[in-house]
């Protein structure tokens, strides 16, 4: 399947944010994922030799996969490896796709801001009440504000995406980054 995008070539601009992007967003969600594969083995290991579980490794479990999820949202947007519908491309010249992409851009950024806005007044909201976890009580709130930075990265990228054309996910696996 050959999109617009495909076709056109990334800027240098593009190629500095998706290695930004990548580097501090990849890493988090990199980090969380390895955390939580350690923390399910170890788990798993104490559970059979030592006849309990550890305290609290579901909520540590939960908190390392909220961050791998939203650390990857504005990746995904960036490299475009989100689900698409393809179906308008054959009929859409180079024109009515750059409409198109600038759109669906416009509508992704203000959607993701209101996500964020909202999870900033529900993080603000946790932190008033001082809502812990169950079993180890840590505060939630401020998982609901990493939350927020990463839907508002996320609106940021597809702002970015209008102006500045990224690499695609075939692109930077070739490219290295």
């Amino acid at each position: 399947m050959t999109t617009d995008r495909a076709r056109r070539a990334p800027t240098a601009t593009g190629i500095w944010a998706g290695r930004l992007l990548n580097g501090c967003a990849g890493s988090v969600a990199a980090i969380a994922l390895f955390g939580m594969m350690w923390l399910t083995l170890a788990d798993i290991m104490q559970r059979k030799f030592g006849e309990r579980s550890i305290p609290g490794a579901t909520e540590v479990t939960e908190i390392f996969l909220v961050a791998v999820i939203f650390a990857s949202l504005p990746i995904v947007s960036w490299r475009g490896e989100h689900v698409m519908l393809d179906t308008l491309d054959n009929w859409l010249g180079e024109r009515g796709h750059a409409i198109r992409r600038t759109l669906v851009n416009l509508a992704s950024a203000c959607a993701y801001g209101v996500l964020a806005y909202l999870m900033v007044v529900r993080g603000l909201r946790l932190a008033g009440d001082g809502d812990t976890t169950s079993y180890l009580q840590w505060p939630i709130a401020p998982v609901a504000m990493a939350m927020a930075f990463s839907l508002g990265l996320t609106a940021l990228v597809h702002l970015l995406l209008i102006a500045v054309d990224a690499p695609l996910a075939d692109d930077v696996a070739t490219e290295g980054l």
